[in-house]
């Protein structure tokens, strides 16, 4: 392997360089884009590279580039990341050769990759951790100036995609601390009193100089003290405040659907027993059926003879209107039996007593007393 590389750079010291050529594309760049004209560049004929078998040549393991021979061009072969590629190295090139045969022929062709802003910044300190909580401890006796803490962070991209910028966004109390616009330090801005909170919490935002811009948010814990017991207990109330908060959005979220699913459910329970109701009463009032007498278990046929052993009678008081009158069973009576002729088909006599409730012309109730006759 390391002899065919030796025989193909000694063949390259043999050919003539033909041209070199410079192209500038910017990263990120997707697959087939176009990265510049061979041909129409080094002003080549538009058969060269066909009939030459021109191929790319590069020291590096992977190429970025691809050579298509029939249009004479350059394309993107896969997606370049200038970190990736480069990192901090400016400027950032691709550098390779395009071998030609028949004559031997070599064209010098350089990339340079242009940065784009494409990373938001990377925050080192404070550490932002989920599980604890880092604060920094100003004494109550700090004068103006104070230096509390620095934020710093960094930005992978490269030239002004670079630059930083830090900005105080929210505060406790923003007539304490202040941010420095390009070194991220945090000071006093005032003298510290006792009536100033314990407990201070800063958000600061850090931006770079790209088009568009891109952020990064940090918060900042200050405890207020003088001694470091001070400090520990406030750290425990950091972290109780916080694990608090959660627990008490998470039980009133929780609640509020526990109480509005027991109301819909019980208004629904009210209407359905609302229209239940409704639907009887009017299947009661419209309904034309027959009253089927009943017979208590007790006055059955117990000697299976087909025969009741006594007669009963029933007083029955209703109203002129019967269908919403109700019925009143009373004791038996002595004269007023219905009887039942066995011989007629189904027709029925009715004995009137000698003192009967109709006889009064102005009386509004009708009383009738109905017997049953033995049957035989």
């Amino acid at each position: 392997m390391k002899g065919q590389a030796l025989l193909f750079i000694s063949l390259l010291s043999l050919g003539s360089v033909i041209g070199q050529v410079s192209y500038t594309i910017p990263e990120e760049m997707a697959k087939g884009s176009l990265v510049g004209n061979i041909v129409k560049d080094l002003g080549l004929e538009s058969t060269r590279l066909t009939s030459g078998k021109a191929r790319i040549y590069t020291r590096d393991s992977d190429e970025y580039v691809e050579l298509n021979r029939e249009r004479g061009v350059l394309l993107v072969k896969q997606r370049i990341d200038r970190e990736a590629l480069c990192r901090q190295t400016t400027p950032c090139a691709l550098h390779f050769q395009i071998i030609l045969e028949n004559p031997m022929d070599n064209v010098t062709v350089k990339i340079l990759i242009q940065d784009q802003n494409d990373n938001p910044p990377q925050v080192l300190y404070p550490v932002q951790t989920g599980g604890s909580l880092v604060a920094e401890m100003v004494p109550r006796s700090a004068d103006v100036g104070y230096l509390v803490t620095k934020v710093v962070a960094v930005d992978v991209d490269s030239g002004q995609n670079a630059w930083l910028s830090y900005k105080l966004q929210k505060a406790t109390d923003r007539a304490l601390f202040e941010v420095g616009l390009q070194n991220g330090e945090i000071r006093t801005i005032r003298q510290v009193t006792d009536k100033d909170a314990v407990k201070q919490r800063l958000s600061v935002i850090v931006e770079d100089n790209g088009q568009p811009s891109r952020s990064a948010t940090v918060i900042v814990n200050v405890v207020v003290a003088d001694s470091f017991p001070e400090v520990l207990s406030e750290f425990t109330d950091f972290t109780q405040d916080k694990e608090y908060n959660d627990n008490l959005t998470f039980y009133l979220v929780l609640a509020l659907a526990v109480v509005s699913f027991l109301f819909i459910t019980c208004l629904v329970v009210i209407i359905s027993v609302k229209i239940y109701r409704w639907r009887q009463s009017r299947i009661m009032c419209h309904s034309n059926l027959p009253v089927i007498p009943y017979y208590p278990p007790r006055y059955s046929d117990t000697l299976g003879t087909g025969t009741l052993q006594h007669v009963y009678n029933y007083e029955v008081c209703r109203t002129t209107d019967s269908r919403k009158s109700d019925c009143k069973f009373g004791g038996a009576g002595s004269q007023n039996v219905l009887i039942m002729d066995p011989s007629s088909t189904g027709t029925m006599q009715r004995i009137q007593s000698e003192k009967s409730i109709l006889d009064e012309p102005d009386s509004p109730l009708e009383r009738v007393a109905i017997g049953k006759r033995v049957v035989n």
